[in-house]
């Protein structure tokens, strides 16, 4: 659900706070890092490949 499609005014604001506190925790951790975190399907490769050193692909079964 987007920030501005909550039902409730205390919805919308709680969705905002999430949202910025999200946002200043990714900017933390890109500058701990020293470079910026992978988005989209890159990021889910990078970080399914950090947790055994297979990438999610690697990882399927094959379709019977």
């Amino acid at each position: 659900m987007g920030v501005d499609k909550a039902p409730t005014e205390k919805g919308r604001q709680a969705a905002r706070g999430l949202h910025d506190s999200a946002a200043k925790e990714e900017k933390k951790t890109e500058a701990q890092k020293g470079s910026d975190l992978a988005k989209g399907a890159d990021r889910f490769d990078e970080r399914s490949r950090s947790s055994d050193g297979k990438s999610a692909a690697a990882k399927q079964r094959p379709k019977k």
